[in-house]
């Protein structure tokens, strides 16, 4: 049986080499889990639990596996260290938490207190799984980011659906093939997951697009047609496909 362990800092960085100087091909949240391949003094070489991605991370005092019984509903939750008194750290949206008791507005887990107005049952979904993507607007592009200290395009993806308990791989080039149903452009409606070459967008209605784009450094609400255009003459790359959950 595989042994599971929780990540309890508010962001950790995944290599793709056991070395601070490699890749950050992602990141995992507060909450997330994983298990170890490998292990040297310095280094584990993980595989997430949630999307089964793999890569090196920096050896830590990790926990044994949790089981979360909250998620974060904001961009970023202040954690305090007694309820409403001295903020000690924040957890990005998604993270996950165990809740061992509550105060009023406030409630207890392994790192400190965090307000119930920030938290959502872990079986919780909206009927519209891309509801809080705004929340990621103007928040820098980084490469591998999955947080409000930045995030990247599939991650913010992925970062949805997987608050709203869907699965998606992390990469546009793994999404791209997992979701099955092709829509053509005529037709796109909200929701609709557009891709290019490394690279996905999010339709937020017939006309309007948002994703972390690279270009511009940050998350963007920007014209559909207008950005095919501009991926087109700036990266030589052609829209190839256009999926719907």
């Amino acid at each position: 049986m595989t042994k599971y362990f929780t990540n309890t800092f508010s962001v950790i960085n995944l290599h793709k080499k056991p070395s601070i100087k490699s890749e950050i091909v992602t990141q995992m949240l507060y909450g997330d889990s994983f298990s170890v391949h490998k292990k040297t003094q310095k280094w584990l070489k993980i595989s997430i639990k949630e999307d089964n991605y793999k890569g090196y991370i920096q050896s830590k005092n990790f926990s044994d596996y949790i089981s979360p019984t909250h998620k974060v509903n904001s961009l970023k939750s202040k954690i305090y260290k007694l309820p409403n008194k001295k903020v000690i750290n924040k957890l990005p949206f998604g993270s996950k938490i165990k809740i061992t008791s509550t105060k009023k507005k406030f409630c207890k887990f392994l790192k400190g207190w965090i307000n119930k107005k920030d938290i959502k049952p872990i079986l919780f979904k909206q009927n519209d799984p891309f509801k809080k993507i705004t929340l990621f607007k103007n928040i820098k592009y980084k490469w591998g980011g999955k947080s409000f200290k930045g995030i990247d395009c599939s991650g913010l993806v992925q970062i949805c659906l997987n608050y709203n308990n869907i699965f998606c791989p992390r990469d546009a080039k793994d999404q791209v093939k997992y979701f099955k149903k092709n829509i053509n452009l005529r037709k796109i409606k909200k929701n609709d997951i557009l891709y290019w070459k490394g690279h996905v967008a999010i339709a937020l209605s017939r006309k309007k697009l948002i994703h972390a784009y690279g270009p511009l450094k940050k998350t963007v609400i920007m014209d559909i047609d207008d950005t095919i255009k501009r991926i087109k003459k700036t990266a030589k790359l052609n829209l190839i496909k256009i999926k719907r959950i």
